[in-house]
């Protein structure tokens, strides 16, 4: 049994001529700047250039707005650390005075108890 699609010789070149004649046609259509199809073809390439700038431009926005944020909370967030540092030295600080003038009174008194004693003891030999 043959292949039904299988040809002759003639019938193969003949393939091969109409073949050959129509990439012709077509590169002679697509050489022509003022073809409709070569100008619909340039026409969806400049559609689809500028819509990825369009989304290209999106995107770097985003990156930006993003960036942006990120910077405003990292910024928020050392002002709020050195406001709490700030507070922390001054609590510091003040628990530092508050304690040396306990002792400094700590102090007084002890003085003055043992200047009493003192005045006491001398009191009773006289």
């Amino acid at each position: 049994m043959r292949n039904p699609r299988d040809s002759g010789f003639a019938e193969r070149r003949k393939t091969s001529a109409e073949a050959r004649k129509q990439l012709l046609e077509k590169l002679a259509a697509a050489s022509n700047p003022d073809a409709p199809e070569t100008l619909a073809k340039r026409a969806a390439r400049e559609a689809i250039t500028a819509a990825r700038e369009v989304r290209r431009a999106e995107r770097e926005r985003l990156k930006q707005e993003e960036s942006a944020r990120v910077s405003a909370e990292a910024a928020e967030r050392a002002a709020t650390a050195a406001a709490d540092a700030k507070a922390q030295a001054e609590a510091q600080e003040a628990d530092r005075k508050n304690r040396m003038e306990r002792e400094a009174a700590g102090e007084a008194e002890r003085k003055a108890e043992r200047d009493r004693r003192y005045a006491a003891r001398k009191a009773r030999k006289r």
